[in-house]
Formats: structure tokens, sequence, C-alpha cells
């Protein structure tokens, strides 16, 4: 009969050749493919070809919760981000053989600086791309209007974080009002990036709407920033055609999202106090024109009034003048009429006598005394003896009286 071994037999056997010729601890770069948290911390972990997706090489890793809160703690610490799928590493572990779970490592420790490289590293790449796509300081050129009041908010809806930037905001002393909309979004974790770049469509189909962007972390892990270090994130953002203000970090973090948008501030309520700011600024500066217009009107009514008051105060004395002037022009006309009216009446008599002489010189009277005489029938002058006939009676008017006659014969 063929002589055989138990499974149990052979992983056994294969468990102390591992753990005898492999009892060393190693340092092993590696990407995280998945890890699950359930006290103890268990990951899948790959190697992939440079430039590829394609795993060239795979394993299970263990870490636990005595350690892993070592671990885990330090690292966030100092690379203020949680482990994550994606993320590269550089794990120190020790390999390990069990009987029923197989072959894995056992992780003892994680060099949290290795990951702050990869991840700096990751971030200049995503800056060079939009350097050279030409958008990176788009955002920035956007003017901001000083008016900003109509707000279209990306955050997680109820989150702590959207609660205390509507409290700051519509709270705000001065009573500014405000309009707020909130456009829900994942803000933590693997799908942040579909997440708010959806967000942001919505927003952006009704852009005429709003003067305004701001993204803010709506609550949860402050320390879980990787989801902002995204190349198709930042593009959106960046081409995005309405300012964007970033509040998704502390003062010491300093994502892509933060490098490209228009105004980061530090926290949810900092973005409301910002608004708050721009608009107070606003508010002063028409306060101030007012009050500027108010006393250049007052000025120029009081320059007018005293002008007024000024040509009142001259108008006696140039009607004085004005009074003067006229009454020696009337009295240079009066002066020239009367002469004129002189003149004109001297003519005038000349002529009336020339008449009247004229008039003398055809007077009856003076023919009669000369011996002249005039005969007048029917109240008529006569001057042919065809004016009368026989039987008419004639007067003939002579110097010294007259004589009535009748005609008897008329000779023509």
């Amino acid at each position: 009969m063929q002589e055989y071994y138990s499974l149990s037999q052979l992983n056994s056997l294969v468990k102390a050749v591992v753990e005898k010729s492999l009892d060393y601890a190693y340092w092993m770069q590696a990407e995280i493919a998945n890890i699950s948290l359930k006290g103890h911390c268990y990951m899948e972990l790959v190697e992939k070809e440079d430039g590829s997706n394609t795993p060239i090489a795979k394993a299970s890793a263990n870490c636990w919760a005595s350690q892993w809160s070592f671990v885990s703690n330090n690292f966030i610490t100092v690379t203020n981000t949680p482990l994550r799928v994606g993320m590269k590493v550089l794990l120190q572990v020790r390999p390990t053989f069990h009987k029923v779970h197989g072959f894995s490592w056992n992780i003892i420790n994680i060099d949290p600086t290795f990951t702050i490289g990869d991840m700096q590293r990751k971030r200049e790449e995503i800056i060079r791309k939009l350097k050279e796509e030409g958008i990176y300081d788009l955002q920035k050129q956007l003017p901001f209007s000083p008016f900003a009041k109509n707000i279209a908010v990306i955050s997680a809806e109820g989150a702590a974080g959207y609660g205390d930037f509507c409290n700051q905001l519509h709270g705000n002393a001065a009573s500014l009002a405000f309009r707020t909309e909130l456009f829900p979004a994942i803000m933590q974790g693997e799908s942040v990036e579909q997440s708010v770049i959806a967000a942001l469509n919505r927003v952006f189909d009704r852009q005429d709407e709003f003067d305004c962007v701001v993204i803010i972390r709506g609550g949860g892990a402050t320390s879980d920033m990787s989801g902002f270090d995204s190349l198709p994130l930042a593009e959106n953002v960046a081409q995005f055609p309405l300012p964007v203000i970033t509040g998704i970090g502390h003062e010491r973090d300093n994502c892509v999202l933060d490098l490209i948008s228009h105004t980061r501030v530090k926290t949810p309520t900092a973005a409301a106090v910002f608004l708050i700011e721009n608009l107070l600024s606003t508010l002063d500066i028409v306060v101030q024109a007012k009050e500027r217009i108010e006393r250049i009107s007052l000025l120029r009514i009081q320059n007018e009034k005293l002008r007024l008051q000024t040509l009142s105060d001259k108008i006696p004395t140039l009607f004085s003048l004005v009074s003067a002037n006229e009454t020696a022009k009337l009295d240079r006309l009066y002066n020239r009429i009367t002469v004129a009216a002189s003149k004109s009446i001297d003519k005038e008599k000349h002529k009336l006598q020339l008449i009247s002489e004229k008039l003398r010189a055809l007077d009856p009277e003076l023919l009669l005394g000369r011996g002249y005489s005039m005969t007048f029938a029917n109240d008529r002058l006569v001057t042919s003896a065809s004016q009368v006939k026989q039987g008419d009676i004639i007067t003939t008017r002579l110097k010294e009286g007259t004589i009535t006659t009748t005609v008897t014969q008329n000779q023509q």
C-alpha cells in the first residue's frame, strides 16, 4: 500500500519548515487590495506591474488587535490618514503558516514615512498633470462676487460639519441673509471622488442660481483626506464655472483639492466666516458710498444755497444799476423822439402853410373882389350856358350882394 500523509500532517510540516527557515522579520513593499477590521486587521496585499493594474503577486496579511492599535494609531498620527485600499505601504512582517488558514504574513509594524512619500508623489503627479492641461490656476482666476449670497453646499447630509456651517452662516451677528442648498455627497472613503463629482454635476445644471460652491467635510474622521487627492475630481473642480470654496480639513491638511480651489479655509465654520466677511466688506463699501453721497449732496446743497443767497444779495444793486441804465436809455430815447417829433411837426407846418397859401390864392372872395362874379343854378356853380335852360332861376354872386334872375333865353 502506498504511503501517504494527511492534509494536516503536510500543513504541519510546511509550518515547521517556514517557521524554521524563515524565522526573520522582513520589510515588504505592497499595495493594499482589501482591508477588514474585526478587532484584528486583515489585509489582502498585491504587487502590480509598473503602469498597470495587473497583479504579479498576491498574499494575505494580518495584524493582531494587540499590535494593530499601536500600528494604526502611529500611522494616522504621522500621515494624517488611515490605511485604505489602493495605498502603497512598507510593512514589517513575519511569515506564518496555519494548518487551517494556510500561509499569511503577520504584520509587526508599518513605516508611515514610506506612505507619506508615495502619497506626496501621487499629489505631485496630479498637480503636474493639471498644470500640463493648463487648468491648475483656473479657479483662482474666477472673480468672487462681492454680493455672494446664494450658496451651493456639497457635504454629507445630516453631518455635524454641515450643521456648524449653516448655524454660523444663518446666525451671523449682522443678520445678513444667505440662501443655502445642500447637494449631498459621500465625504469619506473610496466613494468620495464619484459622489462629489456627481454633486458638482447637479450644481452645474443649475449654476445660474448660485454665486459659489462650498465643499465641506460633513463630519466623521477628520484624518481621512485621501478621497480629495483625485485627478478626476481635481479636474472637475478646476474647470467649474463657479468659485469653489473648500473647507475639508484642518490647518495642517493640504490635499490637491485645496490647492486648486478658488479659496481654501480650515473648516466648515471658517467657510461660513469667509462668506460673512465677504458680504460684510461689501456692505461696508455700500454704507461708505452712501455716506459719501450724502456728504457730497449736502455740500452741494449748501453751496447752491450760498450761491443763491449771494445772487439774492446782488439783485437790488443789479436792479438799481439796470434801472439807472434803463432810465438814461429812456431819457435819450425821449429826447431823440422829441427832436424828431419837433422836426416832423415843423415840416408838416411848412407844408400846411404852403397849402394854405395856395388855398388863399384860390379863395373866391379874392376873385369877387377883383370884379368877377359866380353864377349858381340849383345850388351848383354854372360854368357853361348849357348847364341852364329857359325858365331856370339863377343867382349871381358879386363882391357885394347877389342878383337873382330868370333865364328867358339860352344862347349857347
